[in-house]
């Protein structure tokens, strides 16, 4: 018995709301940017313009990811919360409908009848225990899971900021060329796939190049759009 207590270790917490937010606001910060300022120093070499764009790119970035997954986070906790009132209120009017219900959840999952229903009952004892197992059932979640609008909105704001000020780091300590930024960038796009590895089952080597190859096409594909259409004027 002590051998199985042993054996059992933490977990990482997969339901506050900072994961996705923040690994999404680093990605699309750094090559959201990078991709920004290759397709203005594709159209022209002006150190002030490219620094201009950079930082306007970062700041609306921030704030729009920020905003965006503020009410997105608060949109999806509003809905669940209203579903968890309406189980609520279905336990408080048909109690008895409600436990056959809980029993039968334990019953397809092979528990024999007679002890599912026991379990059920005894469970059912305490409303607060019995709201959380028909949510949990139901609609997958609680009320303790459910994801935090205002870290959401601030790791996201965080995360993009610190992706975005990668590529223009270089210029703002005064480099004219592109292909400075364009080193940094890429390291840092191997480093976050890499990073991002330590929370996923992917390799390091994987995830690194993998976000290497997404950055560093879309920061090609915009400078060749900037470079064409800065060679259109005059």
């Amino acid at each position: 018995m002590t051998e199985r207590a042993e054996a059992h270790h933490p977990h990482r917490d997969v339901s506050g709301g900072w994961l996705r937010p923040a690994v999404f606001g680093a990605m699309d910060g750094l090559v959201s940017n990078f991709a920004l300022i290759a397709g203005v120093a594709g159209g022209t070499g002006d150190r002030q313009v490219i620094l201009l764009a950079g930082i306007a790119g970062l700041a609306a970035g921030a704030f729009s990811m920020a905003g965006g997954e503020y009410v997105s986070v608060a949109s999806q906790r509003e809905l669940a919360l209203r579903e968890i009132k309406v189980e609520a209120d279905e336990l408080a009017s048909h109690p008895d409908d409600e436990l056959a219900e809980l029993t039968r959840s334990f019953t397809d999952r092979g528990v024999e009848p007679a002890l599912a229903a026991e379990v059920a009952r005894q469970l059912s004892r305490d409303p607060e225990q019995a709201l959380e197992l028909h949510t949990r059932n139901e609609l997958g979640v609680t009320v303790d899971d459910l994801p935090r609008p205002k870290l959401a909105a601030v790791s996201s704001f965080l995360a993009f900021a610190a992706g975005a000020v990668l590529p223009l780091l270089p210029y703002l300590f005064g480099a004219v060329e592109l292909w400075v930024s364009a080193l940094v960038s890429c390291l840092a796009l191997f480093g976050a796939g890499a990073l991002v590895s330590t929370v996923t089952a992917r390799t390091w080597w994987y995830s690194g190049l993998r976000q290497l190859l997404v950055g560093g096409t879309a920061a090609a594909l915009t400078f060749a759009l900037g470079h064409a259409i800065g060679g259109m004027t005059p």
